[in-house]
């Protein structure tokens, strides 16, 4: 009898809502889901001429990057320049016609997101690609393309974008030739010759060595997120960023205590012995301006690059929060949910301070871990191959969020938080997020994160439709889970992997039923950004 009452009210709910926006197009009530927030001019003040002119050339390389970016995930802009508005304005949130909490079309006439994106030949398959024989294939800067006469070939990202490359290439030079920053100059002069040539190692240890320019710019191909085929190949993106110097050398001392961190995680030491490079830093910035992939459906609120594990291992990571994305988020999605999902009893452990330190971990664990299996299967990543990814978001989550209640019960963390507001602060994230869908990994991690929860006992949903927390068992839960990945990843054991994904990354009825709850009440799923 429950089990039909829940469906009733989840129909009279979906069909109220269907109701109410009656006479809408699909785009205009999908638009709803994403917040605009418009980013202010930043303050330059104590920002030298050549510094402003120096974040412009930024600017215009962050554009090529995003002009890219069009070209991986759907192709020519111009095709959506003469949709009616909502439509035209979807269709740039989610860079093509496709939504990225689903991967479904919203527009007619297209079919299901290729898996690969625009990489590779959308039919190719998977068995087609292992037998291929070509040691360029699994870079991640390389096109797979068909040649005329249908075998594969390897075309390198500075050939298949050469018009768009160049243009970046020689923003970075020029904007090289007015810095007074010798350090900046180093980093942009070798961060245009790996876009030229795709070899991105020496451009990422200048990066981690320029340390005291206010200003910064992240831009190349950064992550795999959009490749659901293969997990193998790179999005270009971009993020110019002004950095928050007195915020950021509060998080100094974090950066220092990275390998006593790595030894507080959870489950057998065997499975987390990686050390993490001694020049690792962590920085407090403004997003300016998003370009590319960073731009695409919702909003990164921090960083942890690169993702080269030669690289953390010999030099280290650098974690850079997004404060002014980070507080957009949280006012706009994080505490409505709780406000909306909650037990009265549980609501005033949403707190800011515990979003922004559970962020802060979250971005820390992802240098942490580790990178190469311990049974000789070679790179995590290599390994667990399609799932490697998915993976990777979930151990970042859990292992921040264990990292974040060690830190504060341990009495690290100066904020005024104690570790039933990180918990609940983690819950109702988890659960704003599993809004996403299992549409990529991302979506599929809080998923994972969210129903094992559930399964623990962590979390209950009562008759009310609220979740109360029983916040010993979430403790327990985020760490035996957190245990759990570290296993599967040193390990690299694969189906592990992918029996954790297909058992717990699934929207359940009653995750549903939260969803409509939220649509009801116009709580917007992310926010998308403006510029003044």
């Amino acid at each position: 009898m429950k089990k039909l009452k829940i469906a009733l009210v989840l129909c009279v709910a979906a069909a109220g809502l269907w109701s109410c926006q009656e006479g809408r197009s699909k785009a205009e009530r999908l638009l709803e889901n994403y917040a605009e927030v418009e980013i202010p001019a930043p303050d330059l003040s104590g920002i030298t001429d050549n510094g402003k002119e120096v974040l412009n050339l930024y600017r215009f390389a962050a554009d090529e990057a995003d002009a890219i970016y069009w070209q991986q995930s759907f192709g020519d802009k111009a095709f959506f320049s003469a949709l009616p508005e909502a439509e035209r304005e979807f269709a740039y949130v989610n860079y093509g016609p496709w939504d990225r909490i689903d991967e479904q079309p919203f527009l007619d006439g297209f079919g299901p997101k290729p898996a690969g994106a625009r990489f590779y030949p959308e039919d190719m398959t998977v068995e087609e690609f292992q037998a291929w024989d070509n040691p360029l294939k699994d870079s991640p800067y390389t096109l797979v393309e068909r040649t005329p006469d249908g075998s594969l070939e390897a075309v390198w990202y500075h050939d298949a974008y050469a018009e768009h490359v160049k243009k970046i290439a020689n923003y970075l030079k020029a904007a090289a030739d007015i810095t007074i920053k010798p350090s900046v100059r180093n980093y942009l002069l070798k961060k245009a010759d790996a876009i030229l040539s795709d070899d991105y190692y020496e451009s990422e240890c200048a990066w981690l060595d320029m340390n005291d320019s206010k200003m910064d710019l992240v831009i190349g191909p950064l992550e795999t997120i959009d490749d659901d085929l293969l997990g193998k190949k790179a999005s270009y993106g971009a993020y110019v960023l002004l950095k928050n110097l007195e915020r950021t050398e509060e998080l100094r001392e974090i950066a220092a205590r990275l390998p006593e961190l790595q030894a507080a995680l959870p489950g057998d030491p065997e499975y987390h012995h990686f050390d993490p490079g001694m020049a690792s830093g962590i920085f407090s910035c403004n997003v300016i301006y998003y370009g590319g992939y960073t731009n695409a459906g919702y909003k990164t609120i921090a960083i942890n690059f690169p993702y080269d594990t030669k690289l953390q291992e010999e030099v280290g990571t650098r974690t850079i929060l997004f404060d002014n994305i980070i507080r957009e988020k949280f006012n706009r999605t994080v505490f409505p949910v709780g406000m909306n999902l909650l037990e009265a009893e549980d609501r005033p452990h949403v707190d800011a301070n515990a979003f922004y330190w559970e962020i802060v971990f979250r971005e820390v664990a992802k240098g942490l871990g580790v990178k190469e299996t311990v049974n000789g299967k070679g790179m995590v990543s290599d390994a667990l191959g399609n799932e490697a990814l998915t993976i990777e978001k979930l151990k970042s989550n859990i292992l921040g969020t264990y990292l974040c209640l060690h830190e504060v019960n341990h009495h690290h963390v100066e904020a005024l938080i104690m570790s039933p507001d990180v918990i609940a602060t983690f819950v109702v994230n988890t659960i704003r997020s599993s809004r996403f869908g299992d549409a990529d990994a991302t979506g599929r991690a809080n998923l994972i994160a969210y129903n094992y929860l559930l399964e623990q006992g962590a979390i209950t949903r009562n008759a009310s439709g609220k979740y109360s927390i029983n916040y010993a068992k979430a403790q327990e839960a985020i760490s035996s889970l957190g245990a759990l990945i570290l296993k599967i990843q040193a390990t690299g054991d694969y189906d592990a992997a992918a029996d954790l994904v297909a058992k717990y990354a699934v929207v359940s009825s009653t995750l549903k039923a939260d969803i409509v709850n939220l649509e009801l009440e116009k709580i917007p799923v992310d926010i998308r950004v403006s510029y003044e």
